[in-house]
C-alpha cells in the first residue's frame, strides 16, 4: 500500500511538472483559479464567524 502511495505521488509531481512546462500559461491560470477559490472560502469563513457572533 505504501508503495502504491509513492507510486502515485511521484506520478502526480511528474504530471505537475509536465504542466507547468509545455503550458505555462494555462497552469497560471489554474493556479490563479485555485488561490481565488480559497480565498473564497475564507472569506465565506470569516463571513459565517461574523454572523455568529452578532
Amino acid at each position: 500500500m505504501a508503495q502504491a502511495k509513492k507510486i502515485v505521488m511521484y506520478l502526480l509531481i511528474v504530471f505537475v511538472l509536465y504542466t507547468i512546462i509545455t503550458s505555462p500559461q494555462r497552469a497560471a491560470q489554474l493556479v490563479q483559479v485555485g488561490f481565488e477559490g480559497i480565498s473564497s472560502a475564507a472569506q465565506g469563513v470569516g463571513e459565517f464567524m461574523t454572523q455568529l457572533i452578532n
